[in-house]
């Protein structure tokens, strides 16, 4: 069955904005209007320069309305790690940053008295081996974070205990954009094709920036910056439960295959089944959830479900910055991992200072230049992954005919010395698309959960009509 719209789209409905009118300068365009892209024009405009959005389709309508909507510096088992890998002061700046996050948006919804249902909650990522919990908790609390560890975890499985974050926060994701939003010169429907210095072309007229801010939660650009061999995509689902048990905070589960739980309102939001994007040709993810929800709330019933994706770096820090040293005018917000919330606002707070020439303390750990021996190895990784993709062209799958595949199901077939995606509907009806993704070639796998076509190198997804769902891509699949 495939997701429906969030609770978050349901429940908020964000006035349209006309598409681009033509031609038009600016000193300042941002590409994307979801979280990241209206948070760093809002923080821009408020310090005085002129900013446009274009968004390819409409306001919030990509990662943001997807979201579990946690704003928190808790991310994890991560900072136990990153000590050792990035060094004490380089996890200092990450954990100060998304603790400003947090600040800010308490700040910005008090002030503008924005009605977005925010609440504290203490956050928790809970997991099996103690000794790993404890070490995470210290690490955290040596950088100045509210981090403690405890025994008690009030979730309907046995863990050998948590980290604890107090003070952080939860609210409706779309409430909150739709007022950001406001005041913003924003225009939908107007997707980006190519970007060549100071001239961003669309379909309905080229802008001419100054500055120009990539914060389409993946970059389609691909030369500068090579993002697509520094981060891969996953996917993961959600449902909403009614007449389930409170779990008394935010919680997420530590290492593969964990759980996440909070509430909003009298609903229970379980997510997990997490897979990187392209590798889920079995399917079944949200009736594996489902099969979680009845044993751990049993005569709860589910209103929603729907999925996200998220783009993960190869050494699990956001790139926030400069997009390359060859495009001094250019920057880019991307890579938040699961963590979009605290990072879109992270991403406000740095691409402000730096595009108005204030340092920031924070800059330094997010920098997009970074690459030494530490992220090598995961570059080389998400490298490999899309070459193995782009690989599976070069083998022949054996003949099957379209009349074999089921009605409702989707796959690869061989017809006249050609690979196809072929959808057959429940009416019987073929959907044959190219197999290879626009963006760079790779071999596209069908997703049975949500009926649609994904990249496992990059993670561009389209339906299966081959209607371009999410990028790097910028265009729909052809035909056969």
């Amino acid at each position: 069955m495939p997701g429906t719209e969030s609770i978050w789209s349901e429940s908020c409905r964000i006035e349209e904005r006309e598409p681009l009118p033509g031609e038009l300068s600016t000193e300042i365009a941002v590409i994307g209007a979801g979280m990241a892209g209206v948070l760093i024009a809002s923080a821009l405009q408020e310090a005085g320069r002129q900013v446009v959005v274009l968004e390819s389709d409409r306001i919030g309508s990509g990662q943001t309305r997807n979201t579990t909507a946690k704003i928190t510096s808790q991310h994890g088992l991560i900072y136990a790690r990153m000590k050792k890998t990035l060094g004490a002061e380089k996890s200092r700046q990450y954990a100060a940053a998304n603790e400003a996050a947090l600040a800010a948006y308490r700040r910005i919804i008090s002030e503008r008295g924005i009605d977005c249902e925010l609440e504290e909650r203490d956050a928790y990522v809970y997991g099996f081996d103690a000794a790993a919990l404890e070490e995470e908790s210290e690490a955290a609390a040596s950088l100045g974070l509210p981090a403690s560890f405890t025994r008690e975890v009030k979730l309907p499985l046995s863990a050998a205990g948590a980290v604890r974050f107090t003070g952080q926060a939860q609210f409706h994701p779309l409430k909150f954009l739709r007022a950001m939003a406001e005041g913003l010169r924003i225009y939908e429907k107007t997707p980006v094709r190519r970007v060549e210095d100071d001239r961003i072309m669309t379909e309905r007229g080229t802008v001419r920036a100054e500055t120009v801010v990539f914060a389409s939660h993946y970059p389609f650009v691909n030369f500068p910056g090579m993002y697509f061999a520094r981060m891969h995509q996953e996917r993961s689902y959600v449902l909403a439960l009614e007449n389930a048990a409170r779990v008394d905070g935010m919680w997420i589960g530590a290492g593969q295959n964990a759980y996440s739980f909070r509430n909003y309102g009298d609903l229970l939001l379980l997510g997990g089944e997490g897979h990187r994007c392209g590798e889920n040709s079995a399917g079944g993810r949200y009736e594996a959830l489902r099969q979680k929800a009845r044993e751990w709330f049993p005569g709860s019933r589910e209103l929603a479900c729907w999925s996200a994706q998220d783009c993960v770096t190869a050494d699990s820090v956001p790139y926030i910055g400069r997009y390359a040293e060859s495009r001094p005018n250019w920057f880019v917000a991307t890579g938040f991992q699961k963590w979009g919330m605290s990072s879109s606002m992270v991403s406000a707070l740095l691409l402000r200072d730096q595009i108005c020439g204030k340092k920031n303390p924070y800059a330094e750990v997010f920098a997009p230049e970074r690459f030494d021996v530490k992220t090598v190895a995961g570059v080389a990784a998400e490298s490999g992954q899309a070459v193995k993709g782009l690989a599976k062209q070069l083998f022949q799958i054996p003949a099957e005919a379209a009349k074999n595949l089921e009605k409702g199901h989707g796959g690869i077939v061989f017809y006249q010395g050609e690979k196809l995606g072929v959808y057959k509907d429940g009416e019987g009806r073929l959907w044959p698309v190219d197999i290879r993704c626009p963006h760079l070639g790779c071999q596209l796998e069908w997703n049975p959960d949500e009926l649609s076509w994904d990249c496992p190198c990059h993670g561009s997804r389209f339906d299966y009509t081959g209607r371009l769902i999410s990028g790097p891509a910028q265009t729909n699949l052809g035909h056969a």
